[in-house]
């Protein structure tokens, strides 16, 4: 299994308790951002195009544990920036430990070695590695030489000492479908608990605009990557979202199914958007225009949007709203591999060669493109 069994049942148990109080719109996950400060300038992630005296600020242990306390959500996500430049992180993670939330902490691991002393293992904290594929595409995405050696080291080094570790892979355009696959492999042989896949997202703050995936072109590329698959490789996220990648399932967004607490407060109305934010978690839900955010909405802002932090939670929900979602859900858990000829050409198509690597500066005036909106 890819996630204890103490996980599965806490989440399960919390899905079902707000489907019988009546409650449409529920928390899943806690997107908490502690600081945005990051040391890596990947090109195309917008967080730390901040200006200085915001990169500056940290969330307070105590504001971090008054949101998680008011949210309520059982599994708390904590990205960035980079969390382990927190200088608190460890007394944010014992608090939350304490809470028995379950933690994904999300680290591009250049600092993990030389922090995890900090850390306690535990069924309740993973570490969350980002690795955007194989050596050469991780390090041209992160625009960093040898990243990827040093996240793979930091890796072993947590395995080694009994730290839960997953992988987060966000894809961009351009991605080779069988270098993923062969990714796919190698993080199988170091043992981690399972993978994290998601279609990269168009951050009005990223420097690099160009490379980000429309609707038609992820779902064929993730048909590519994720049928014919095999049974070693295992991963951390609902089989139905996994569908809803390949283009098998269609769900509207539930952009409070992951909401975001940061230090400007809660987020309006999702991790990837900013249209203003709230103090507290109640106002969020009720004054944030919810029908205004998603692909049926019509915002052109949400046109190509297919995120895990959009969509995983649409089917999360999916698996417990139905009889039939559920069997979905178990037969794509236990019975499919996902066999199909067309995707198995679709990995001899020649792919344009990976660039050399570049670091790409801060650029605040970044322009937008939206590419096509339907399959």
């Amino acid at each position: 299994m890819p996630v204890p069994v103490s996980q599965m049942w806490t989440v399960a148990s919390y899905v079902l308790g707000q489907k019988l109080a009546g409650r449409k719109q529920y928390p899943l996950v806690l997107m908490l951002e502690p600081l945005f400060r990051c040391n890596l300038a990947c090109a195309g992630c917008g967080k730390i195009q901040y200006p200085a005296h915001i990169l500056k600020k940290d969330l307070s242990p105590e504001e971090c544990f008054r949101a998680v306390d008011e949210c309520g959500a059982p599994v708390v996500s904590i990205p960035g920036g980079e969390p382990l430049m927190h200088p608190e992180i460890h007394k944010i993670v014992e608090g939350l430990v304490a809470r028995k939330k379950y933690i994904y902490l999300c680290t591009n691991a250049l600092l993990l070695k030389e922090k995890i002393h900090l850390f306690t293992p535990s069924k309740y904290l993973t570490f969350s590695v980002h690795l955007d594929g194989q050596r050469e595409e991780h390090d041209l995405a992160v625009c960093r030489d040898g990243g990827y050696d040093i996240a793979v080291a930091a890796v072993k080094e947590a395995l080694k000492r009994g730290f839960r570790v997953t992988t987060n892979t966000t894809l961009f355009d351009g991605a080779n479908p069988k270098s993923v696959r062969a990714f796919f492999d190698e993080m199988m042989d170091l043992g981690i608990e399972g993978m994290m896949l998601s279609p990269g997202y168009s951050y009005d703050k990223a420097p690099d605009q160009k490379h980000f995936l429309g609707r038609a072109r992820t779902r064929r590329m993730f048909r590519a990557i994720l049928s014919n698959r095999k049974k070693s490789w295992r991963f951390n996220l609902s089989p139905l979202f996994s569908e809803f990648l390949m283009g098998k399932r269609t769900y509207p967004c539930t952009p409070w199914g992951m909401p975001t607490f940061n230090v400007f407060g809660w987020q309006k109305p999702c991790y990837l958007l900013q249209d203003g934010y709230a103090e507290i978690f109640k106002e969020l839900l009720e004054t944030t225009e919810w029908q205004n955010y998603g692909t049926e909405s019509g915002n052109p802002a949400c046109a190509n949007c297919m995120v895990h932090s959009g969509y995983e939670a649409s089917a999360v929900n999916a698996t417990f709203s139905s009889l039939g979602g559920f069997l979905a859900t178990v037969k794509a858990t236990l019975f499919t591999s996902y066999k199909d000829k067309e995707a198995l050409r679709m990995l001899d198509e020649p792919q344009a060669p990976v660039n050399p690597l570049i670091q790409i500066a801060p650029n605040q005036n970044a322009g937008h493109t939206l590419q096509e909106t339907r399959a």
